[in-house]
């Protein structure tokens, strides 16, 4: 592929030409600084002290030993700490998760609970003397055993989205079935580890708040912070210009909490950066969840019923749902629809946010379940796919937004050579391996959001840019110089784009796939009225001309439809039947995520998504301790992810979709990639093989105890 570092393409747009990153050349020759890198004058350095036992009660903390001990500055704990507010409603409509709400009392609800910040003048210092602080605590009797046993304890819950949605009599349409799917599914515990850790410095300067961080979005930090503390939404400035990498984890944190409280105390700046260890406590994580699908359907596969049960766990403390349940109310028609989600209380942290929530574990049991019935059916499973293409929102009859899924499949099927494929199982042989394909579609809600974006016109005739984005890797300040460009009619090289400032003014988060939809919006409308006040030939004055978007009313008036990215995948494996090795030797995604924005950059967040789906199904697998509470191997030793030799030929591409009520036509394709993914993988397996495997990871041990529950 011919990359582009400025310019346009062939139609006069910059958009839709490929181009390499921006800050690209300052990241590799170390010139782009990230949050626990940015030197401080007298800077400190925090060491969270995180709890050994899964439940109970501090006892008493030895910080005279602690304070004894060169460097060390102080030690905050429940006794001592600020006081925080936690009884408000945050950014994402709900409370604060009240991990954020440190040392505010002696409970411990989980392993890896904070008890104590120990801040020195050096991190080597704050290190050691957190190690020797020695905690004692009144233990109590713990649970962190989850299992589809749970239900009976589990409550519905919304999340994001409803917790329930039913339409039509499920028993009725079942006892009118003629084929019938019921299986179990589930997946198990899993975590993100973006390659850089979690880090914040906080410091006062001028009576104003100042936090250097690593976020997914100052603006919801900012308000948390000022909310958590008591001050004046203007009193608290967050930036985040670099960030290594999110996927959800890198929202309101305890080490923001941390190093606020610490600078507050000392007056001096504080930083706190999470170690690899503690992230698998402090940091969020995919819950694992115990899923049920019943699929009831006329002997052609038309089907009649779809009902999706998913349960996830959480914590004692605070409700995150991962809504599996929820994928396919926007997938398939049948007469009878019924999806719920449901959680179960144990003693763990919060999950939080992980890439797709949701729609990545649910499109697993779904698009699983989907292939079983076509197995039944006798019906290939594209055809049984396309055969239940709903024209308009399976539950809330309301018209798509376009829905290219079709075109997705049949131009994912004549690349992958699906018309080749025997589909009888187990019969494709290679030496000692079996060969299998498998295929599974994709969907991703498409989310617009309020934002707000400045656009200066300098008399030099460049432009500079303002939105408070967050670029976590994806290419966003990127995206949005291409965007800018088209809107101004200038050449990319004429603008400038500044992020990841709370200053700059509130804007969408990165996430749900919502980030670049909603800033380009906002930077389209500010770039378009500057053009509008530029007077044709005149002179921008030395301050230059500055107009200021808020999309607040146009994101409003948006027409209620489903709004959606779609994708078909497709994947090849081979699996030796001696040692129950899995090897995915190629994978194809096409997608319909709206008008591709940078072709380079899409195409990469794409094949990252389809690699973390590989991930997904063969490897990742986080396990707790039933005695500690704890993970074991909380590291990315003991947590194993897909490396380059997991890594076969993956190729992800697109057809056209433009979003006809976005003024760009973008819908979104951060989250999309790796719906999907790993239930390809597992239909690749079962063809192979004919042995259903309906619990990931799919492991070797799986493979040769012939499957799970088959």
């Amino acid at each position: 592929m011919t990359t582009a570092t400025t310019g346009r393409s062939a139609a006069g747009r910059a958009t839709g030409t490929a181009h390499t990153r921006v800050e690209g050349r300052d990241k590799v020759t170390g010139a782009a600084r990230y949050a626990g890198e940015i030197p401080f004058a007298e800077l400190a350095h925090g060491w969270l002290v995180l709890s050994t036992v899964a439940r109970g009660r501090v006892r008493s903390l030895d910080t005279d030993t602690v304070l004894a001990m060169p460097g060390v500055l102080t030690v905050l704990h429940h006794h001592n700490a600020p006081r925080l507010d936690t009884g408000f409603i945050g950014m994402m409509g709900t409370p604060p998760d009240p991990s954020t709400g440190l040392f505010q009392h002696d409970r411990v609800p989980h392993r890896g609970w904070p008890v104590a910040l120990v801040v020195a003048e050096t991190s080597e210092q704050a290190r050691e003397a957190a190690e020797t602080l020695a905690v004692t605590y009144d233990e109590e009797p713990h649970d962190v055993a989850f299992s589809a046993a749970r239900e009976a304890e589990a409550h519905p819950v919304d999340g994001h989205v409803p917790a329930v949605a039913e339409k039509g009599d499920l028993d009725r349409e079942l006892a009118a079935s003629a084929v019938v799917v019921d299986a179990r599914y589930t997946t198990p515990e899993e975590h993100h580890n973006p390659m850089e850790p979690h880090a914040a410095t906080a410091r006062w300067e001028g009576g104003r708040l100042e936090v250097v961080d690593s976020n997914q979005g100052t603006t919801w930090v900012a308000t948390e912070l000022a909310n958590l503390f008591s001050l004046d939404p203007g009193a608290v400035r967050v930036r985040s210009e670099h960030v290594g990498g999110g996927f959800g984890s890198k929202g309101g944190r305890a080490h923001q909490v941390a190093a606020v409280m610490a600078a507050t105390v000392l007056r001096r700046p504080v930083r706190v950066v999470m170690t690899r260890r503690q992230m698998f406590s402090l940091a969020g994580y995919r819950s694992p969840t115990a899923q049920r699908v019943r699929l009831g359907a006329d002997p052609d596969g038309r089907l009649r019923v779809l009902e999706h049960r998913s349960l996830n766990q959480t914590s004692t403390v605070h409700d995150f749902v991962e809504p599996g349940a929820a994928a396919g109310r926007s997938m398939y028609a049948a007469d009878a629809h019924h999806t719920a989600n449901r959680l179960v209380r144990l003693d763990v942290p919060t999950p939080t946010w992980m890439r797709a929530p949701g729609e990545a574990p649910g499109s697993f049991a779904l698009e699983s379940a989907l292939d079983e019935l076509a197995e039944k059916c006798g019906v290939d499973p594209i055809a049984l796919r396309l055969r239940n293409e709903p024209e308009v929102g399976p539950v809330s009859g309301l018209p798509f937004a376009g829905r290219n899924l079709v075109a997705c499949f049949r131009e994912g099927a004549r690349r992958f050579g699906w018309a080749e494929r025997d589909p009888r199982p187990g019969v494709r042989r290679e030496g000692r391996w079996l060969l299998g394909t498998g295929t599974a579609a994709a969907s991703f809600p498409a989310m617009a959001m309020p934002s707000t974006a400045s656009v200066t016109a300098q008399a030099d005739g460049t432009f500079t840019v303002r939105i408070n984005a967050a670029d976590i890797g994806t290419g966003a300040r990127t995206a949005l110089t291409l965007v800018a460009a088209d809107a101004l009619e200038v050449p990319t090289d004429r603008v400038l784009v500044r992020i990841g400032d709370s200053d700059l003014g509130p804007a969408m988060i990165a996430g749900g796939s919502a980030g670049t939809r909603s800033w380009s919006w906002a930077v389209t409308a500010a770039a378009e009225e500057l053009r509008r006040t530029l007077a044709p030939g005149g002179d921008v004055p030395p301050q230059g001309i500055t107009v200021r978007s808020d999309t607040t009313e146009a994101v409003g008036a948006l027409a209620q439809r489903e709004r959606h990215s779609f994708g078909a995948q497709f994947a090849e494996v081979a699996v030796d039947p001696a040692t129950g090795e899995v090897r995915v030797r190629r994978m194809l995604g096409v997608f319909a995520a709206g008008r591709i924005v940078n072709p380079l950059t899409a195409r990469n967040q794409l094949v990252g998504g389809m690699i973390w789906g590989l991930s997904m199904a063969l490897h990742e697998e986080a396990v707790r301790d039933p005695a500690s509470g704890g993970v074991h191997g909380a590291d990315l030793a003991g947590y194993h992810v897909a490396a380059h030799a997991d890594v076969p030929h993956v190729e992800a591409d697109w057809v056209d979709d433009p979003d006809p009520d976005d003024p760009i036509g973008i819908k979104g394709l951060g989250e999309v990639g790796i719906v999907g993914a790993a239930a390809a993988i597992a239909n690749a397996v079962w063809h192979a093989t004919g042995v259903r495997h309906r619990h990931l990871p799919i492991r070797p041990d799986r493979v040769l105890s012939a499957g799970d529950d088959a």
